[in-house]
């Protein structure tokens, strides 16, 4: 399947497709520009309320819905949580990976898709290496899509959990974001931003609300050209230097499965973009420091950072499954909402 990356403001050299002829289900999560700031703050607010609901009362909200995951990528964290917030909904699921289906055979995402509606999926969570691909399976199936990353595109509902990450620790007890919400705050985003749906979706949500994004990374890794990425971004190659300006700092894996054709000294690379007990002792000393995961320990970071008292990378984790039990409960519900979509 080959698809060409839908149109994002202010991500990297994507070029446009044409627009789908069908409006978006009311349900769907594709892009972080799906939402207003209000709705990010319903999202917020409903995903504390039903993280401290009484689990059986929290089980009969979507019960015996049924919701299908389509993983065509690996992942612990992302699909783990999807599946724990949706069951902690009441919600049937079932999960499709491409090692255990007839993807393995050729079968289009389209056929894919449009067998687990005729099987009974209301909303389908789909991870696919194609950028674009939600698109594509809303369009075929008109069922609430979740993506759960595509491709070097977007991961929407992991830049809400970091955005709830965040708003924990530098405005706690707050839930209802506005344009300056962050203002003041400076997040570094750390190491191959080139390939990074994270990056993306952090870049397009951050400074909405008033956050200042800095991108390092060696130029292999960082084009030049996102130094024009839109308001609020801005690119650093010194580490030590963004880390000075950093409330916040966001170190991204190495992808080595989406390198080819470049060349990257990975020793080089640890040599000045690290992150060590020692530079974040001299250089910001009182960060936080996020993850998406997985981690390589020993090379974006060393495993004293990860496991250190600034380290935000579990409380991520934890926040996905409140954040991914809001969005699933939206998926299915949106419809059904004055007003629609958020």
């Amino acid at each position: 399947m080959n698809l060409t990356a839908l149109p994002v403001r202010r991500q990297l050299n994507t070029p446009p497709v044409a627009a789908s002829p069908f409006p978006h289900n009311p349900g769907s999560l594709l892009s972080v520009e799906d939402l207003s700031l209000e709705g990010v703050s319903r999202i917020l607010t409903r995903a504390t309320a039903l993280e401290n609901e009484d689990p059986l009362v929290r089980t009969r909200i979507l019960a015996k819905r049924r919701v299908a995951l389509l993983f065509y990528e690996s992942s612990t964290r992302t699909r783990t949580s999807f599946e724990l917030a949706a069951k902690g909904l009441g919600a049937d699921t079932t999960l499709v990976s491409s090692l255990s289906s007839s993807i393995e055979k050729g079968e289009s995402l389209k056929d894919t898709g449009l067998t687990l509606k005729a099987l009974g999926a209301e909303a389908i969570i789909l991870r696919h290496n194609s950028s674009g691909a939600s698109w594509l399976l809303e369009d075929v199936t008109r069922l609430p899509i979740l993506n759960a990353g595509d491709g070097m595109h977007q991961h929407p509902t992991q830049a809400l959990l970091d955005l709830r990450a965040l708003l924990a620790h530098l405005r706690p007890g707050l839930e209802t974001v506005t344009a300056d919400t962050l203002a003041g705050v400076t997040v570094s985003i750390v190491g191959d931003i080139l390939h990074s749906r994270v990056a993306r979706s952090n870049m397009l949500l951050l400074p909405r609300l008033g956050a200042r994004v800095i991108l390092c990374g060696p130029r292999e890794l960082l084009p030049e050209l996102a130094a024009n990425a839109g308001p609020g971004i801005s690119v650093e190659r010194d580490f030590e230097a963004a880390l000075r300006l950093s409330q916040a700092v966001m170190m991204l894996r190495i992808q080595a499965e989406r390198l080819a054709g470049l060349q990257v000294d990975l020793e080089e690379y640890k040599t000045r973009y690290q992150l060590t007990p020692q530079r974040l002792a001299a250089h910001a000393p009182a960060a936080l420091v996020l993850h998406p995961g997985p981690i390589i320990r020993g090379l974006e970071l060393t495993a004293e950072v990860a496991d250190g008292p600034q380290s935000v990378i579990l409380e991520q984790v934890r926040h996905g499954v409140a954040i991914r039990m809001a969005v699933v409960e939206r998926a299915l519900t949106a419809a059904l909402q004055e007003g629609g979509r958020a």
